[in-house]
């Protein structure tokens, strides 16, 4: 089933192209002039700083918060002192180990950028290093999605219900969307 949404993707993008001259400039114009090319500066703050940038959607979406929004919810939450200190050595231990991860994604992109730049790049030296920022990437990842879990044991249930209604989660999925997309993975 895999194959069929990958077919669907690929027929809706090329649907998307079209060959008229209004096309022919790319939607990366402007962007030859990036540090690293392959990531805005968005990215590269957010790399930076230790920002989620979306890793932990699969457990903030499903009841599992995270530990700067628990943080910022605490009075509404009414975290006790305990579990206060304990979210913010979560927290802290998490934004140490995302900076350190997000800096060393951004010196592999770097040096990706640099072989293609001083035109040395090959297949092997390539491979390489995609791989080593795919597998940084899944590393920085785990450490927003460890940071959701531990925080999770530590809450209540009414906590988790409470943060999820204050960060406007309590509208469920249309019925039957998750099944659709399950049937078509399988």
């Amino acid at each position: 089933m895999l194959k069929h949404l990958v077919a669907i993707a690929w027929l809706v993008v090329a649907a998307g192209c079209g060959s008229s001259s209004e096309d022919a400039t790319s939607r990366y114009a402007g962007e030859q002039s990036r540090a690293i090319k392959a990531l805005s500066a968005e990215e590269v703050e957010g790399y930076l700083s230790g920002q989620g940038m979306g890793m932990a959607k699969a457990a903030e979406l499903n009841h599992y918060p995270g530990p700067k929004h628990i943080l910022a919810l605490a009075d509404e939450l009414g975290l006790t002192d305990a579990q206060r200190t304990r979210i913010e050595k979560i927290f802290e231990k998490m934004q140490t180990e995302a900076i350190r991860h997000g800096e060393r994604i951004l010196e592999k992109e770097s040096r990706l950028d640099a072989l293609f730049a001083d035109q040395e790049a090959d297949p092997g030296g390539t491979r390489r290093l995609v791989r080593e920022i795919g597998a940084l990437r899944g590393d920085l990842r785990f450490v927003h999605l460890e940071a959701h879990l531990k925080i999770t044991d530590l809450l209540t249930e009414e906590q988790v219900q409470r943060y999820d209604q204050l960060r406007g989660y309590n509208a469920s999925a249309p019925p039957g969307q998750q099944h659709a997309v399950e049937k078509h993975l399988h």
